[in-house]
C-alpha cells in the first residue's frame, strides 16, 4: 500500500511538474519543461522519503541537510553565457539524483528506483517535446512581425521602365506585401539603380527570393540585392 501511495504522489507530482513546465517552455523562459518536471519530482521523492520512515527516524533529518547541500552543488553547475544560462537541467538532475540516493540509502531501493524511472522518462520522453515547443516557438516569433524590405536592381538606363512593371506586377502578385515606394539614381558605372521599399505583413523572405529570381533573369539587370528590416534592425 505504501508503494502505490509512493508511486501516485510522484506520478502526480511530475505531471504537474509537467503542465507548469509547459507553459515555462512556450514561453520561452530559461527554466523551461525538463527543469519544472525534475525540480517537482525531486520535492516529492524528498517529501516522499519522509512519509516512509519512522517520525523519529535519522533518515529524514540528514534528507533535509542533503536537500541544502545540493542546492549549493547545482548552483555550481549552473552557468552564464552573456544572455543564456546553461545547466539548469543539470542541476536539476542532481537534485533529483540527490532523492534517489537518500532514499536507497533509507532502504527504500524499489522507491529510489521509482525515482530514477522518473528523471529517465523525464529526459528521454520529454526531450523530443521541448525541442518541438522550441522550433516552434520560434518559428512563430520570427514569422509573424512586420518586415520592410529594400529590393535594388542595377539594370542599364534603357530596361529601367521595364524593371520598375516587373517589380510592380511581382509585389503586388502576392497578398501580403505592399510596394511603399520606387525611385532610381544613376551609379558610377552609367548604369540605372532601382530601389524599391516593400512592407510584408510577417517576414517573407521566400517571397523577396522569388522576385530577386525573376529579375534577375532580364538580361539588362547588372545586379540585384536586398536587405530586411525587422523592428527598425537591418539584416542584410
Amino acid at each position: 500500500m505504501l508503494l502505490l501511495q509512493f508511486t501516485i504522489h510522484t506520478l502526480a507530482a511530475l505531471a504537474m511538474g509537467v503542465l507548469i513546465g509547459l507553459e515555462r517552455q512556450w514561453r520561452q523562459h530559461t527554466a523551461g519543461l525538463r527543469t519544472n518536471a525534475l525540480v517537482a519530482l525531486g520535492a516529492a521523492l524528498f517529501v516522499g522519503l519522509s512519509t516512509l520512515t519512522d517520525r523519529e527516524a535519522s533518515p529524514t533529518r540528514i534528507a533535509a541537510q542533503v536537500v541544502s547541500g545540493l542546492g549549493f552543488l547545482g548552483g555550481g553547475v549552473i552557468l552564464r553565457e552573456g544572455l543564456n544560462v546553461r545547466g539548469l537541467n543539470t542541476a536539476a538532475t542532481i537534485w533529483c539524483s540527490g532523492a534517489v540516493g537518500s532514499l536507497s540509502g533509507a532502504g527504500f531501493p524499489l522507491e529510489g528506483l521509482i525515482g530514477t524511472v522518473g528523471i529517465l522518462l523525464v529526459h528521454v520522453g520529454l526531450r523530443p517535446i521541448s525541442r518541438w515547443i522550441d522550433a516552434r516557438t520560434k518559428t512563430s516569433l520570427s514569422a509573424d512581425v512586420e518586415t520592410f524590405y529594400r529590393l535594388r536592381v542595377e539594370t542599364t538606363p534603357d530596361q529601367d521602365t521595364l524593371i520598375r512593371r516587373i517589380l510592380l506586377r511581382h509585389v503586388n502578385g502576392h497578398g501580403r506585401l505592399t510596394l511603399q515606394g520606387m525611385s532610381s539614381q544613376d551609379t558610377a558605372e552609367g548604369n540605372n539603380l532601382v530601389m524599391a521599399e516593400i512592407l510584408a505583413m510577417e517576414r517573407n523572405d521566400r517571397a523577396l527570393e522569388e522576385i530577386v529570381a525573376r529579375v534577375s533573369i532580364e538580361p539588362a539587370v547588372k545586379a540585384v540585392s536586398w536587405q530586411r528590416n525587422v523592428n527598425g534592425t537591418s539584416d542584410a
